[in-house]
């Protein structure tokens, strides 16, 4: 039996709410991304700053990640795996870049938020990275079809196992 019959949720309203919220989770990462090309320079020092080695070459990465990564989630093509990519980016940027534990008095309470909401939007990329085969616009459950009923049966088809391990 599916989650969406289970629930009583009308599979377009799931594949809606599924769009939505890819879209909203996207857009912290796109326009991060495009802040960072305005602000080059100085993001690769702050990176230099934390002892990381290669500073403009970790720009062009951490560019490349938040806005391949946000604009695939968004449109939903491969946004699985782009859900997992900006996961674990977003960890270790946490860890790298929000290190509360290591912050003087008077910072350390906007690291710590800043680093658990790092913690936190990876939660919904791993959720968007679990679910997002099933919720894109792209491909079927199988990734061979793009239509609109194999969208529609992909969504309806998540099994009672995926949805109880949520």
């Amino acid at each position: 039996m599916s989650a969406c019959i289970e629930n009583n949720l009308n599979p377009n309203i799931v594949n809606s709410a599924a769009l939505v919220g890819r879209i909203l989770l996207a857009l912290i990462f796109i326009t991060s991304g495009f802040g960072k090309i305005r602000e080059f320079d100085g993001i690769a020092g702050y990176i230099a700053s934390k002892g990381l080695p290669l500073p403009q070459l970790a720009t062009i990465i951490a560019i490349a990640i938040e806005l391949g990564g946000g604009l695939l989630l968004a449109i939903g093509f491969k946004a699985r795996w782009a859900a997992l990519a900006l996961a674990i980016f977003t960890i270790a940027a946490g860890f790298l870049f929000h290190d509360f534990w290591n912050a003087v008095a008077a910072s350390k309470l906007a690291q710590s938020i800043n680093f658990w909401k790092n913690v936190s939007i990876s939660g919904g990329m791993l959720m968007a990275f679990a679910l997002a085969r099933a919720a894109t616009a792209w491909t079927s459950r199988d990734g061979d079809s793009d239509s609109a009923e194999a969208r529609s049966v992909a969504m309806v088809s998540i099994d009672k196992s995926t949805a109880t391990r949520i």
